[in-house]
């Protein structure tokens, strides 16, 4: 196919850049790849919660994520995420890129394109999704000084999933083809529904008797004396109040029992086997893989990572999405996003320290006050499965059209 004259006239001046792309790391798996870029750093975490979503429901498939070449490693990716930085727009870097990872699909997110990485892989018939597209948001650093590149490279997509009604009108005016803008909406953060252990939920629920639980989850070492002292001042409200302590790491999880049996604390080990009985309060579970059962029993979740400086918070839809109230610290930049719309919504609260902690619970003691924030929670993880089951559909009908070929 013909390349514009604004297309010739970027690639000419990609082939000056300089080649920094390096020896890759991991080696690519066989099978299908769907590779996932994501121009904004800050929703790396989005795009490859929906990469885990294709996973489950393809067997065999990679995702590969990549970013952009001067943005940090995203923080926090989930198991199964390949990371991998984008290369430049030298056509040296982008050949290798391609022939080492030989995606099968692509889909971007964000509008910093990358014209010349673009038509490549557009050349050698991957189909290209851009999602959350909006025509204000579409650009090109380098295009500004050449005329008019970012028609030609929208062209090269396969598909574009608009932002908006407006931003569908506009973007299809921008196209000779204006049938490949499709309808969608913004691609939000949503979680699927964390699994467990039905006779264990079964189990631990008739242990608890209806005893009130709140989880302190993915917690740090510098948090926990905050966490004890919230729980000390809301059982003399409360007194069969039970708390559930995941921490962030396993390791840390011999260092929290010692911290709180060395307060006079009764702690139980859900590791060792022990359910929760009259005479426990504090309820020790070392691995997040239980987090789905323990998100499950407890109306009110204290989200760690958060209380502290540094770490840049956890995500909340996975405790949303099971019916669980939110609480939260200040530190959750790596995922502001998320706590904004779910605080938005009613069904989260941020806490400062454990004075602010303690009224928090005390206030959640309510059960209409945890139903309405857990009710709220879950819409808000809700809004944005439609837009995810959209691109997932579309991902799978690409990838059956190309194994047919």
């Amino acid at each position: 196919m013909a390349r514009s004259l604004g297309l010739s006239a970027y690639l000419a001046l990609a082939r000056r850049e300089s080649a920094t792309l390096g020896a890759f790391t991991q080696e690519r798996p066989s099978g299908e790849l769907i590779w996932l870029h994501c121009a904004d750093i800050e929703r790396s975490g989005t795009l490859a919660q929906l990469g885990l979503r294709l996973t489950s429901q393809r067997q065999g498939i990679t995702i590969l994520l990549t970013t952009s070449p001067d943005a940090p490693v995203p923080a926090s990716l989930p198991d199964g995420i390949i990371w991998a930085q984008c290369p430049s727009e030298n056509p040296s870097d982008i050949r290798k890129f391609l022939d080492y990872w030989s995606p099968d699909i692509g889909l971007w997110l964000g509008g910093l394109l990358r014209p010349a990485l673009i038509d490549a892989a557009a050349r050698r018939a991957t189909p290209l999704v851009l999602l959350d597209a909006n025509d204000h948001s579409v650009e090109n650093r380098r295009a500004r000084l050449i005329p008019e590149p970012i028609k030609a490279t929208l062209a090269n997509f396969t598909s574009i999933l608009a932002h908006s009604d407006e931003a569908k009108v506009r973007l299809r005016r921008l196209l000779v083809d204006g049938h490949k803008v499709q309808p969608s909406g913004p691609l939000l953060e949503d979680s699927p529904a964390l699994t467990c252990n039905e006779h264990d939920l079964q189990d631990l629920s008739g242990s608890l008797g209806g005893r009130p639980v709140w989880l302190a989850a993915m917690l740090q070492p510098q948090e926990l004396p905050a966490i004890l002292n919230a729980h000390r001042s809301i059982v003399r409200l409360s007194h069969r109040m039970l708390l559930v302590l995941v921490p962030d790491t396993p390791e840390d999880a011999p260092a929290f029992k010692e911290t709180c049996e060395a307060g006079g604390w009764r702690v139980g080990s859900w590791d060792d086997g022990q359910f929760p009985d009259a005479n426990m309060q504090i309820l020790l579970a070392e691995n997040r893989r239980e987090l789905g059962l323990m998100y499950r029993v407890s109306p009110v979740t204290f989200m760690g990572s958060s209380l502290v400086p540094g770490h840049g918070g956890r995500g909340p839809f996975e405790p949303a999405a099971l019916g669980s109230a939110i609480l939260y610290g200040p530190g959750v930049r790596r995922h502001l996003d998320s706590y904004s719309r779910l605080a938005k919504a009613g069904a989260a609260r941020i806490v400062k320290d454990s004075d602010s902690l303690s009224s928090a619970l005390s206030q959640l003691t309510a059960p209409d006050q945890v139903a309405a924030m857990a009710h709220a929670g879950w819409e808000t993880v809700s809004e944005g499965a439609e837009v995810s089951d959209q691109i997932i559909s579309l991902a799978q009908t690409l990838l059956d059209e190309k194994e047919s070929q």
